[in-house]
């Protein structure tokens, strides 16, 4: 009996074809970020569909940027994306690792060792890493916690500016932080970042508390407040809109401004409700009616319209308020208290800033550009996830690549215990560890073997306690201590880095059948998108 051809309309590939088919696309994908890594990496320059440009040394936005088909380099750009959304950094050297992890199993592989047996000694290589932290970590002081916010921002903004930012992230992170039972939460959603064309990117600044750019609804209403009671409301204080549905026939006109009057009492009794409560400022996602502008004046509350939701919500977080539906519906319980409320004019434009007891912070991102106001809030973004992170687990690791060349040297000794194939994946985990040093020193024009050479050396030979804190200073293009130097990242960069890298390889790795379906042409759509029938 004939076999019956089921996959007709798919191109399939099978064995070591799809391995290598897989492993070269991650290794091109690595190969379009290798050049960002580092305090010397290169910047790249994306132009969208539209034309519009961006120079950025970030590792993700490159990635994410880019219009990728493979399914494998989505694989590898997702776990990109996870190390951004959990660790703020180490987004290059994820799938830096990743790529030269499947690199090293190819070789296993043409070698006779089946990717089973690679992957065991993948898995058991990670957590004898994870195992070694503990010999490794440095508990975090205010100054370590400045140098490695600054680096993370090394490569991506010239140094001026990496201390500024740096300072203002420890800064708002500072501001953020929460006490609680089980140890400290940095929220780093909590600070909103508000941007201004215009000036210098060291204008930029971090204001205790939330600014918003709004205007009270009434230049009569208090322009100061002290600390006092704050409704929020998603929703407002205007009339009701009639439903389209409903129809009044009207015979009067003083029934008509019965109505009206009717719909003003309404309102003022909210307004009496709001005073009764004692709210001395009321924030609305919708509108405020302007016929009860003096109502609220006379009752000194200082109000504002078309509040965004999402500000709503930090002000609720902020202030422990909780969101109305409406002015009825509030009670005593749903109110928040602030500590101040004022208003100011910066550039020609008044702004609202709001400081509460549960803290808060707005960064101010300013630059000469509307390109250079989005490279410093992405920078900034980056600094304040690092120092967010330190608060909440005060434990860093030298940089550098000193950790990456710890780490493989420790696993060389760690796989003379295995007498099977997994010893030689855990000896090819330990080469992939090397390529952070290795990609450091290219990108600073120095040899890569060389470097890497001279801190193993330098590493094995030192005799302290600190020898893994040896790791290649590019600056002063040789090895030295990256804690004295201020070469510092926190532990949860590079625990995310091994486990998603090892994770995003291993899914590769266990790939043997990788089936493409065809797709047939499809016609272009005519203007207007009206598609033509074809018939007999």
């Amino acid at each position: 009996m004939s076999e019956v051809p089921i996959l007709k309309e798919t191109t399939r590939t099978t064995g070591r074809e799809a391995l290598r088919n897989n492993i070269t696309a991650a290794m091109a994908l690595a190969g379009a970020v290798r050049t960002t890594l580092g305090p010397l990496g290169q910047d790249k320059l994306l132009i969208d569909d539209e034309g519009r440009t961006m120079v950025t040394n970030d590792g993700v936005t490159v990635l994410e940027s880019a219009k990728v088909e493979h399914p494998v380099a989505k694989m590898l750009i997702n776990a990109s994306t996870t190390q951004d959304r959990i660790a703020r950094d180490g987004t290059t050297s994820a799938v830096l690792l990743s790529a030269e992890l499947l690199q090293n199993a190819w070789e296993l592989v043409l070698q006779g060792v089946h990717p089973s047996a690679i992957a065991r000694g993948y898995r058991q290589a990670e957590e004898a890493c994870r195992g070694h932290f503990a010999e490794l970590i440095i508990e975090a002081n205010d100054d370590q916690m400045l140098a490695a916010a600054r680096t993370a921002l090394s490569g991506k903004i010239h140094g001026a500016m990496q201390i500024h930012l740096a300072e203002l992230a420890v800064k708002a992170a500072t501001a953020v932080v929460e006490e609680r039972p089980t140890g400290n939460v940095a929220d780093p959603t909590r600070v909103k970042i508000l941007t201004q064309t215009g000036g210098s990117m060291t204008d930029s600044s971090v204001v205790t508390g939330l600014v918003l750019a709004k205007k009270r609804v009434s230049d009569r209403m208090p322009k100061h407040l002290a600390s006092g009671k704050i409704a929020l409301v998603d929703g407002g204080l205007e009339r009701r809109e009639i439903m389209s549905n409903v129809k009044l026939n009207v015979s009067d006109t003083g029934v008509l401004e019965s109505f009206r009057q009717k719909e003003k009492a309404i309102l003022l009794e909210q307004i009496n409700h709001l005073v009764d409560l004692g709210v001395t400022l009321l924030a609305c996602k919708d509108g405020i009616d302007d016929d009860v502008h003096s109502a609220l004046c006379e009752a000194g509350i200082q109000a504002y319209r078309r509040v965004a939701r999402s500000d709503l919500d930090l002000l609720a977080r902020g202030t422990n308020a909780t969101l109305s539906h409406d002015i009825k519906g509030l009670r005593k319980t749903d109110l928040g208290v602030f500590i101040k409320s004022t208003n100011e004019r910066w550039n020609g434009v008044m702004h609202w800033i709001v400081e509460t007891e549960e803290g808060g912070a707005t960064f101010v991102a300013k630059g000469s550009t509307n390109e250079t106001v989005g490279e410093v809030e992405r920078c900034f973004g980056d600094a304040l996830g690092v120092a967010c992170q330190l608060l909440e687990e005060p434990h860093l690791l030298a940089g550098g690549g000193a950790t990456q060349v710890a780490l493989a040297r420790h696993l060389r000794r760690f796989a003379e215990g295995f007498a099977g194939r997994e010893q030689l994946a855990v000896e090819a985990f330990a080469d992939a560890l090397e390529i952070v040093p290795r990609t450091l020193a290219q990108n600073a024009g120095l040899d890569p073997l060389d470097s890497l050479l001279q801190t193993v050396a330098q590493q094995a030979t030192d005799g302290t306690s600190a020898a893994h804190h040896i790791g290649l200073n590019v600056e002063k293009k040789v090895p030295s201590n990256m804690v004295s130097d201020g070469v510092v990242e926190p532990l949860r960069i590079t625990r995310q880095v091994l486990a998603g890298a090892t994770e995003a390889a291993l899914s590769v790795l266990r790939i043997d059948d990788v089936l493409w379906a065809k797709q047939d042409p499809t016609a272009p759509d005519l203007p207007g998108g009206d598609e033509t029938e074809t018939g007999p």
